[in-house]
């Protein structure tokens, strides 16, 4: 992997061979998040990519500041296709039960299932969640819709594994809790 810090900054400079390199890792990156969230499925991994990069450009590549920023984005587009996808199939929430798929899978395997309800409610969760701790928001981007594990995520910033796990089990309490209060709202 080239160093994206280094060629984001040399891009930034106007240098045209860094901003192609960058935009071509770019690319090799979401690849390898989608194919890796969907497993084989590689037609549709590259589909996803192809809006994943357009979102991610539309929104200004160059303006993220580091490796850590790059990732955070990228999971971000990841996060806006698949709650795209998911209300373009016209899902509807169905009011009853917690997220059955466990959020140790990833954004892409739920879609997959067809579990489009389980997608939105989590969503509207983790925006919640992002109101409270917005750190802990990121963590859940970074590893539900990114796909990055803890080891991946703590060599992007300056947090060891034990202190992301710790969060991972508080940021997942809370999404928990949050669709299971709105499960049972919407059931009253």
């Amino acid at each position: 992997m080239i160093d994206i810090t280094d060629m984001l900054g040399r891009a930034r400079g106007g240098d045209r061979a860094a901003t192609d390199a960058l935009f071509a890792e770019l690319y090799r990156e979401l690849h390898r998040l989608a194919a890796g969230q969907l497993r084989g499925e590689s037609q549709h991994a590259t589909s996803l990519v192809h809006e994943a990069y357009e979102k991610f450009i539309e929104h200004g590549a160059l303006d993220v500041n580091d490796r850590e920023h790059f990732f955070a984005v990228a999971a971000r587009a990841m996060r806006q296709i698949v709650i795209d996808h998911v209300r373009a199939r016209g899902a509807q929430r169905r009011g009853g039960g917690a997220i059955v798929a466990p959020i140790e899978t990833t954004a892409l395997e739920i879609a997959a299932l067809g579990r489009d309800d389980d997608v939105l409610a989590l969503d509207d969760a983790l925006g919640r969640l992002a109101e409270t701790d917005s750190d802990l928001a990121r963590l859940v981007e970074l590893r539900f819709y990114a796909g990055l594990d803890l080891v991946e995520i703590a060599a992007l910033g300056d947090r060891s594994e034990r202190s992301l796990k710790r969060d991972w089990r508080r940021a997942r309490a809370f999404l928990y809790r949050e669709i299971a209060g709105t499960a049972h709202d919407a059931a009253d």
